[in-house]
């Protein structure tokens, strides 16, 4: 069987790194930890990690999982995932996209397969070049800009630093929300994740 494909979005070099519009990335670092590797180049125009997640039911290891981190700006990043699923024979209903988003608040997650892309380019870039939305993604809350700011200033900007330590704790929520989709499925992942009171 293919491995499950999890792309976390962002922008590459360290000026983005903390920006909201990076949550997606640093899900991925959480989750590089869990798996106890380190990301190489890849041809595809991305950074990739090769592994095993979780734990099966008896205590095998869980099943092989491609953590990626397209090296392209998130708003063309769907050309670099459509390659990695292509070089890794991944199927869309094997593709997890962990992303930013304006319309949760905060330290809220939400897992859900296909649907619209609510503006966000870099889901709207990956959709496109799949030519299908019928792919899972881990929606991570980032809230709305406050005042009159523009949203396109506001995902480029960091964390505040009263929103840290809530970050890290969502950040390893989100981490195991993708676990559970890998080692359960989704209809259990979505089930843990929004009937438990999930931040």
């Amino acid at each position: 069987m293919s491995p499950w494909l999890v792309v976390g979005l962002g922008n590459p070099g360290p000026q983005y790194a903390g920006n909201r519009h990076n949550v997606g990335q640093m899900v991925l670092d959480v989750l590089a930890g869990r798996i106890g590797g380190t990301f190489t180049s890849h041809k595809a125009r991305a950074l990739v990690l090769d592994g095993r997640l979780g734990t099966l039911p008896g205590g095998a290891p869980g099943p092989r999982v491609v953590l990626a981190k397209p090296s392209s700006y998130m708003n063309v990043s769907g050309a670099s995932v459509a390659a990695l699923a292509r070089f890794y024979d991944v199927a869309p209903e094997r593709l997890l996209v962990v992303h930013d988003e304006l319309d949760l608040p905060v330290e809220t997650l939400r897992l859900k397969r296909d649907g619209g892309e609510g503006g966000h380019n870099g889901l709207r870039s990956i959709s496109s070049a799949l030519g299908t939305k019928d792919y899972v993604r881990l929606r991570v809350g980032i809230g709305r800009p406050p005042g009159r700011m523009d949203a396109a200033d506001f995902v480029l900007r960091d964390f505040a630093v009263a929103e840290r330590p809530g970050l890290g704790v969502t950040l390893e929520e989100a981490a195991d929300a993708v676990e559970d989709v890998v080692v359960l499925g989704l209809e259990k992942a979505q089930q843990q994740l929004h009937t438990a009171g999930a931040r």
